[in-house]
């Protein structure tokens, strides 16, 4: 059986570049996560982006959605992220907390190793961008 995990997140792009955040793994994606059963993705990115960045968010604009690829999740489930992806701005000083232990800012050419889902996140959200 499938679990259709459903995520949130956001791409908060600042004058340094996009925020990107990574666990112990060192492999980086956007801050946000999963929604918990009673709330929506938008409200999941904004809780997430608090928990895991200290950041308070300003605005939030739903930019697509983007399915992840089939994988087994800790609990040996067979799962897909189903995530919706906003464009946020923010307030407040960065302080990066929870089972977050990274930060950094990507930008083309970085060399910050992000994961491959975001890769694709990112490269959509530029041609949308380009585009305007």
């Amino acid at each position: 059986m499938l679990r259709r995990r459903r995520r949130g997140v956001g791409i908060i792009d600042t004058k340094k570049g996009i925020l990107v955040v990574a666990m112990e793994n060192k492999v980086f994606t956007f801050p946000g996560g999963g929604a918990n059963r009673w709330e929506s993705r938008k409200k999941a990115t904004i809780r997430e982006i608090k928990e895991e960045t200290s950041l308070d968010v300003k605005s939030i604009k739903f930019l697509f959605k983007h399915k992840g690829v089939y994988y087994t999740d800790r609990r040996g489930r067979n799962t897909r992220n189903y995530t919706k992806v906003f464009l946020v701005e923010t307030t407040g000083k960065l302080k990066i907390a929870n089972e977050i232990k990274y930060s950094g800012y990507w930008k083309p050419g970085s060399k910050i190793p992000i994961s491959p889902g975001t890769k694709i996140m990112i490269d959509k959200y530029l041609a949308m961008k380009k585009s305007t």
